[in-house]
C-alpha cells in the first residue's frame, strides 16, 4: 500500500486510535486491496460491497469481526482517501446478547488452590479480586498499589480511561508473599527477561493450567474471573453503580447483564407452578 499505509497511519494517529485498532485496521484494508487487486485509489463502494459479501456468505465471519471490517473500509474511503462512503444494503450487524459464563464459589476456590506456583495464584486471585482485564493485571506496576488507601490503580484501561479498584487484605498478603519469593521490579508481573510485561497469552496458560488440574469442566478462561466478580458482588448485594465503576463500563447496561447471572434473584424468586401447588388441595 506504500503511501496509502503511510496516511492511514497518520489519520489513526490523529484521532488517537488505540494500537491494536491501528493494526486491525490496517490488516483489514490490505485484505480488502489484495482481494479486489486493484490500487487503493481505485477502490470503490461496489469493492467494499464484493468483499463484504465474501466475508459474510464465505468466510461467515462473526458480527464483531464483520462491523469491525466495515469501520476499517469506511475509516479508510472518509479519513485517507476524503471520499464518501455509502454502501448499500450494508448495515452494521447486530449480535445476539449471551450471557456470560461464571463460576461458582467453589470452582474459584478449587482454581487458586490448584494455581500451580506463587506468581501464578496472585495472577489468578489479582483478576479475580479486583475483576480487571487480564491485560490490565498484566501491564500493573508495583507503584500502582496502594497499600495505605487499600487501592490498586489501574492505569489506561480499555478506552484510556484510568480508575481505580479495590485492594482487599486477603490479595495483599498474597501479593506480599509473592514479593517476597520473586523480588519483581517494575512490573508486578514481569515477562522474560523483567523489562516488559507478562504477555497476556502466558497469563492465559496459567489460568488453563490451574482450570485442568481443578477439574473445571466449564469453558471458561482468564476474563471469567472478571464475570465471576461482578456476579458475585451482584449475589452479596453490592450496587450495579459501584460495580460499573470498578469494571471501568462506559454504559450501565453492560453492568446490568451480571444481574441476569447472578442466583440470589432466582432463589428468592417463588415459581408460580409451586404457588399453585400450595394454593390447590390435595
Amino acid at each position: 500500500m506504500g503511501v496509502f499505509r503511510d496516511a492511514m497511519e497518520q489519520a489513526l494517529a490523529l484521532r488517537g486510535m488505540a494500537p491494536k485498532t491501528c493494526s486491525a485496521y490496517l490488516s483489514w484494508v490490505r485484505r480488502l486491496v489484495r482481494f479486489c487487486r486493484v490500487v487503493p485509489d481505485q477502490l470503490t463502494t461496489e469493492h467494499v460491497r464484493a468483499f463484504l459479501l465474501h466475508l459474510t456468505q464465505e468466510r461467515k465471519l462473526s458480527f464483531s469481526t464483520f462491523n469491525q471490517a466495515l469501520n476499517a473500509a469506511r475509516f479508510f474511503f472518509v479519513e485517507v482517501l476524503k471520499r464518501p462512503f455509502v454502501v448499500e444494503g450494508f448495515r452494521y450487524q447486530k449480535p445476539p446478547r449471551r450471557l456470560p459464563v461464571v463460576m461458582n464459589d467453589d470452582e474459584v476456590s478449587r482454581l487458586l488452590a490448584a494455581a500451580a506456583s506463587l506468581r501464578d495464584r496472585a495472577l489468578l486471585e489479582t483478576g479475580y479480586a479486583t475483576g480487571m482485564r487480564v491485560s490490565e493485571v498484566t501491564r500493573l506496576l508495583i507503584t500502582d498499589l496502594d497499600s495505605g488507601r487499600m487501592a490498586i490503580r489501574v492505569d489506561q484501561g480499555k478506552g484510556r480511561k484510568d480508575r481505580y479498584v479495590m485492594l482487599s487484605q486477603s490479595l495483599l498478603e498474597t501479593l506480599r508473599a509473592y514479593w517476597r519469593e520473586s523480588k519483581p521490579k517494575g512490573f508486578l508481573f514481569p515477562g522474560l527477561g523483567g523489562t516488559k510485561p507478562l504477555c497476556v497469552s502466558a497469563a492465559q496458560k496459567a489460568f488453563d493450567r490451574a482450570r485442568l488440574q481443578a477439574g473445571i469442566q466449564k469453558p471458561v478462561s482468564f476474563h471469567t474471573l472478571r464475570h465471576s466478580f461482578a456476579t458475585h458482588l451482584i449475589e452479596n448485594g453490592t450496587s450495579v453503580r459501584t460495580i460499573q465503576a470498578l469494571l471501568g463500563h462506559r454504559s450501565l447496561q453492560t453492568t446490568e447483564r451480571y444481574m441476569h447471572l447472578a442466583q440470589n434473584y432466582l432463589h428468592q424468586t417463588t415459581s408460580p407452578l409451586d404457588r399453585l401447588r400450595k394454593e390447590t388441595p390435595a
